[in-house]
């Protein structure tokens, strides 16, 4: 039923003006629509990222997006870090920490936050 329709993800902000600095500056997605100043839309590879301002910004405690990255996952994670990302460190099996990226089973995966809170991550190999 849904097997040919693209999906987008939505990530709720309570400030739209700090959401947008981060995921345009520092992120580097590019913005196709604005609306209103309640929703932004960026553009990241071939899909979407609905950012919303919305009271319940910051109480989703699960990773809310993923970035595929491949092999460029530690020249990303540096370049964030230079950016004053902060990434999170998480005790889980079968991944020992190398750095600020989780590696294992033949992955790597680097977790962080953007200003309110929604986790993000990026995967590798």
């Amino acid at each position: 039923m849904l097997e040919n329709s693209n999906v987008t993800a939505n990530l709720a902000v309570k400030d739209i003006a700090k959401a947008r600095a981060f995921y345009e500056g520092t992120l580097g997605l590019s913005q196709v629509d604005d609306m209103d100043g309640e929703l932004i839309v960026y553009k990241s590879g071939d899909t979407l990222i609905n950012v919303y301002h919305s009271q319940f910004a910051g109480t989703n405690k699960a990773t809310a997006a993923t970035w595929a990255v491949g092999d460029r996952i530690e020249p990303i994670v540096k370049s964030l870090r230079s950016k004053g990302v902060s990434f999170e460190h998480y005790d889980m099996p079968g991944l020992s920490l190398e750095g600020d990226i989780h590696v294992g089973s033949g992955m790597k995966v680097a977790w962080f936050k953007d200003p309110d809170g929604n986790i993000l991550n990026l995967v590798g190999k």
